[in-house]
């Protein structure tokens, strides 16, 4: 069994993911979100072990749902273990229980943000793992979604303002941080809502998975997450050929008396056919995903997407039926135009 002290092949791997992804810069304020469970407290033990090497300021934060009996005791048991390893703790309790994971998710985020920039935290750390990379593709895949979906799950990205939401252990699995824990005898706290097969994630980690393990691939998490950090790279690299390309079709005017050219807004947005005729459909597909996230604010379905992307080679005067909120695009010529 490894002291308190000793330097895991999981501490190597940690600080060199860190490191080499360049996930979090030496001498910030770390605020670690920590539920009492293996992956938190996993990944908590890491940062503290990896501080001398890196000159962290790091809290833990802990977010109470109100979901369970215990949740209260939950929270005492973690800040205990603030207390033990000599750092700050910040405890948000929810008004009411969320109403889903969705919206205890977004709860979760809003709150940490909010604690993040109360006390001058420039990153938020999470013990999101492979595993979860792994659950969260195949969630994704089974409700219909893109490449973008299956990659949610990302190493880091702008959560609140300045405040980065990072996860340094997404290719770490859940068998890999329940070991660590027993080796280091972290007090786990065992959530019982993660056993409940009323919530989708559950059925997935509790049945799919296991079942693909035992019939298909032993090593399907880490397959899984695999494929995601892949999509990640691939999605990426769409996304800034789509914004170019955007850019291309884009209606520009320029303002009178100075000569300068500037796209046009979301209030008056013209796409130009003959540009976008010459793109392939994965680029076209996502210069309309990127026009209809500016009209609709919110995330446009496949199918507005298609109906929008099928005006590129549409007959002149052609339109769709009103999208939420009554806007309608229609062809005039050689330019798509929302009204």
């Amino acid at each position: 069994m490894p002291s308190s002290t000793s330097w895991t092949p999981l501490h190597a791997k940690t600080h060199r993911t860190i490191r080499s992804r360049r996930l979090l810069e030496r001498d910030r304020r770390l605020l670690v979100a920590v539920s009492g469970g293996q992956d938190s407290l996993c990944l908590i033990k890491l940062l503290l072990d990896l501080q001398p090497k890196w000159g962290w300021h790091l809290a833990i934060a802990h977010c109470d749902h109100r979901w369970r009996t215990d949740s209260e005791a939950n929270a005492i048991h973690v800040e205990n273990q603030a207390l033990t390893w000599g750092i700050p703790f910040y405890l948000q309790t929810a008004n009411s229980p969320p109403s889903s994971e969705a919206t205890a998710r977004d709860w979760r985020y809003q709150v940490l943000s909010k604690i993040a920039s109360e006390n001058k935290f420039d990153c938020i750390v999470t013990g999101h793992t492979a595993s979860d990379r792994a659950e969260t593709l195949l969630y994704n895949l089974i409700r219909g979604t893109g490449a973008d979906g299956l990659q949610a799950l990302t190493w880091q990205r702008l959560l609140f303002e300045k405040i980065l939401l990072v996860r340094p252990l997404l290719d770490v699995t859940r068998t890999q941080t329940g070991q660590f824990c027993r080796d280091f005898q972290l007090s786990i706290w065992e959530d019982s809502t993660n056993l409940d097969l009323k919530y989708a994630r559950n059925r997935i980690r509790q049945e799919v998975l296991p079942y693909l393990q035992e019939n298909f691939n032993p090593q399907v998490e880490s397959a899984l997450a695999q494929t995601a950090e892949i999509l990640q790279a691939e999605v990426d690299y769409l996304e800034q050929a789509a914004c170019q390309l955007r850019k291309e079709a884009m209606f520009e005017r320029k303002h009178e008396g100075d000569g300068e050219t500037v796209c046009s807004s979301s209030l008056f947005l013209k796409l130009n056919r003959r540009v976008l005729q010459k793109a392939p459909l994965a680029l076209q597909r996502r210069v309309m995903r990127q026009v209809l996230l500016e009209v609709l604010v919110i995330a446009p379905s496949f199918e507005q997407i298609e109906k929008l992307t099928a005006l590129i080679a549409a007959p002149n005067r052609s339109q769709t039926d009103p999208f939420p909120g009554g806007a309608i695009a229609r062809v005039q010529d050689d330019w798509i135009m929302f009204e």
